[in-house]
């Protein structure tokens, strides 16, 4: 089983915010691969289906950012020897920048932060620069629209970048 967790926070006024870049990269997995999120379990909305011939599970915590580990943890006792990658904005990263880490450390970002406290680092993750806005406080930036003629190549490299690692 294949888990794939984009974080994000659930309202819809989050949409298309750097913050929801991970939402986002899985929302357009979830369209390339035909999977619908229709269920609500682990805290979570979920679609479920298959690719390359394995079962695979779209995860988005519906538990606001700072508390994403709240879902994975739940996630992960139910599936446990399941690959879980994680989808999530990185501002230490230039803007369109692509990360794939196997495992690692929490960084700066507090909702890799939760969830290493819940499951430990064991987990793999894709980080979407987004860069940084310094006239701006952190939290205002991380909230602000993203431009969507920008971002919507880098989206399609990542679900590009997660079917690689899928296959």
């Amino acid at each position: 089983m294949n888990i794939i967790v984009g974080l994000g926070n659930p309202d819809a006024k989050y949409k298309n915010t750097y913050h929801n870049i991970g939402f986002d990269c899985v929302d357009a997995l979830a369209e390339k691969l035909g999977i619908n999120f229709d269920k609500k379990k682990f805290k979570a909305v979920v679609g479920e289906g298959s690719y390359n011939g394995e079962k695979i599970m779209l995860v988005k915590p519906q538990t606001y950012m700072n508390l994403s580990g709240e879902s994975v943890v739940l996630v992960k006792e139910k599936f446990k020897d399941a690959r879980i990658i994680v989808v999530v904005d990185d501002i230490d990263l230039p803007k369109g920048n692509i990360r794939y880490r196997e495992h690692g450390s929490s960084g700066t970002h507090n909702g890799l932060r939760n969830i290493v406290a819940h499951i430990g680092e064991d987990f793999e993750r894709i980080k979407v620069g987004i860069g940084r806005d310094v006239s701006l406080d952190l939290a205002d930036y991380v909230l602000s629209k993203y431009d969507e003629k920008t971002f919507q190549p880098i989206i399609e490299k990542v679900v590009d970048e997660i079917c690689e690692r899928l296959a």
